[in-house]
């Protein structure tokens, strides 16, 4: 269908050529209610006005000119990142995945400065997806990311969640940092248990690990905190973030203390384009809307209200949908029956959603998402419920 290019995705055959709010706009001019959000990273909506004049502002004046002189738009940004967050140093990315393998390097070159070279090993949690670097999908552990790309890369392995055998039986002589994710995206809206997190910070401190977070998903308001990690009484040494903080703009970052950033030092670490103008006045942009007065609040109370309506969905139709998952508005559904062949009924409805791991069902709604619009997308579920009822 798409001859020019590397047949890596499957595609619907739907092309988008404009967006307002929570809306998109196909070629033929029908609307679609989008609760895909570019899978989380359109976090305000689709052409948000104040995004846009802070994006045509900037093009007409600097675009780019590389990490050898000062940013400050990058200057901005870190210091408001720190300010709204537990980290003393940022490093900006352009994806999600560059945040993660700076993560990585980060926590083994802060044993390695530290004179323990061998502590090196990377424990995630199985479920987990961390990217499509080769060192992502060796952090992620999933065997349909790995098969067929040559030896895993070295360093990384995978327990379950909640294994505290597992946990207690690691060697820690050797393991750098503990990966994980707040809650699972891609495995399937798995909320890791805030016990669980205070037991893998309790082991850090113990052991001389660090521990990050992949807050790629979860971050920038998610969850209805700006990170998700603020619903717990610890914070990680390490965070990676991406998606919401660029709004649909690619922007990464790594946040850190500075302890565990120690051994980044100039030279062992860069990116041409990371921390561009463009980026850094997109991401900029996004915060003062996170950071206004009120808006978390409203996330909060717009999640309570989506999942309270969500939750008499799933009585209403219990061959389809077997549970309500994840935190704030990012938000899964468990089906009963495949959940492609909901997504895609879903859209026949004119609704947008994304699949994820353990036949789930995401729904990632931009966070200023109105009461109205979350019972335009209930009417929509309802109908595609019922549609997979009367086929099944």
């Amino acid at each position: 269908m798409f001859p020019y290019l590397l047949p890596t995705y499957s595609r619907a055959d739907l092309a988008f050529v404009r967006g307002e709010g929570p809306y998109l706009f196909a070629e033929d001019g029908s609307r679609y209610l989008d609760f895909a959000a570019g899978i989380a990273v359109n976090a305000l909506g689709h052409a948000h006005p104040h995004l846009v004049a802070a994006l045509c502002d900037q093009a007409g004046k600097l675009w780019h000119t590389s990490n050898l002189y000062r940013v400050p738009g990058q200057e901005k940004l870190a210091r408001r990142l720190v300010e709204n967050s537990f980290a003393d140093t940022v490093f900006f990315t352009n994806s999600g995945v560059e945040a993660i393998e700076c993560s990585v390097k980060m926590a083994r070159r802060h044993h390695f400065v530290n004179g323990a070279p061998e502590r090196f090993r990377i424990v995630s949690f199985e479920g987990a997806f961390h990217g499509r670097t080769l060192a992502g999908i060796a952090a992620g552990g999933q065997a349909k990311y790995l098969e067929g790309f040559g030896p895993k890369v070295e360093g990384f392995d995978q327990i379950a969640v909640g294994d505290m055998a597992a946990l207690k039986a690691l060697d820690t002589a050797q393991t750098a940092a503990l990966l994980i994710e707040p809650v699972q995206g891609e495995g399937g809206l798995r909320t890791v248990p805030a016990e669980f997190l205070r037991h893998l910070r309790r082991l850090c401190d113990d052991t001389g690990m660090l521990l990050i977070f992949d807050e790629v998903q979860t971050g920038v308001g998610r969850t209805g905190k700006l990170f998700a990690y603020e619903w717990t009484d610890i914070t990680p040494d390490i965070m990676a973030i991406a998606k919401g903080i660029g709004g649909g703009f690619p922007v990464g970052a790594c946040l850190a203390k500075a302890e565990a950033a120690d051994g980044m030092t100039a030279g062992v670490h860069g990116s041409t384009f990371a921390g561009n103008p463009l980026a850094m006045a997109v991401g900029n942009a996004v915060l003062d809307i996170v950071l206004e007065d009120g808006f978390l609040e409203h996330v909060r109370s717009i999640a309570s209200y989506t999942r309270q309506q969500l939750a008499g969905l799933i009585e209403t139709h219990p061959k389809v949908f077997a549970e309500l998952r994840g935190e704030g508005l990012m938000i899964g559904l468990k089906l009963k029956l495949p959940n492609t062949e909901f997504v895609a009924t879903l859209r026949r409805h004119h609704m947008l959603s994304v699949g994820a791991g353990d036949n789930v069902v995401r729904l990632l709604p931009p966070l200023t998402i109105t009461e109205e619009q979350v019972r335009e997308a209930i009417a929509a579920l309802e109908a595609a419920a019922s549609d997979m009822e009367s086929q099944a």
